[in-house]
């Protein structure tokens, strides 16, 4: 990945004024997410944040649940020394446990074709319930996405494409949450497309 990119003008243009996803908003999914899992049954214990970037999910939890063991991880020198998380690029590395919570959030747009389905398969090797999951598709740079406040300087994959690597280790629930293969938790049939029940 291009870590020499994510570099202090990274995060100014793209986390500073006018950003996509702001501590507010980033709150806001925090807690949809969290409450969700409680609602199905999973009490969070353990959460791991790939791509941390500014730290916004890890800090949401360790305002709102600081009992929950907490790991940040970035591909960034730039954003570990600056925000405090663990330099490790998802791409090579597997993480050392499985973790209740893992979230991705606008990372594997960066990476090359190989490259993304070796992260996909770490992601998998590090949820032990559910992957929350944001990424751009070639559909939302056509349709979604605002040009002046996102990086457009990515594989630009389609929604199918990311799917077909998915499938093999996650089922897709909906809202960005993807339930891993390995997990226990029960699921109405109508929580999830009818072509993950499986």
């Amino acid at each position: 990945m291009r870590s020499q990119a994510f570099d202090a003008r990274y995060y100014k243009k793209f986390y500073g004024r006018g950003s996509v996803h702001t501590p507010t908003q980033v709150d806001k999914l925090a807690t949809a997410v969290h409450s969700l899992l409680s609602w199905w049954g999973v009490e969070v214990s353990s959460f791991l944040d790939i791509g941390a970037g500014p730290g916004y999910w890890r800090d949401w939890y360790r305002t709102n649940h600081p009992k929950v063991k907490v790991m940040s991880t970035d591909v960034s020198e730039y954003a570990c020394t600056t925000y405090g998380h663990v330099h490790a690029d998802i791409t090579e590395w597997t993480p050392p446990k499985r973790f209740d919570l893992v979230v991705c959030h606008s990372v594997l747009q960066y990476p090359g074709n190989a490259a993304t389905k070796s992260a996909i398969a770490n992601l998998a090797a590090g949820c032990r319930h559910f992957l929350y999951l944001e990424i751009p598709t070639r559909a939302d740079f056509d349709e979604v996405v605002d040009p002046q406040v996102t990086d457009m300087t990515v594989h630009q994959r389609t929604g199918n494409w990311y799917r077909r690597e998915l499938d093999a280790h996650f089922r897709q629930v909906g809202g960005g949450l993807w339930l891993s293969r390995d997990s226990n938790v029960p699921m109405y049939e109508l929580e999830m497309p009818s072509s993950d029940r499986r």
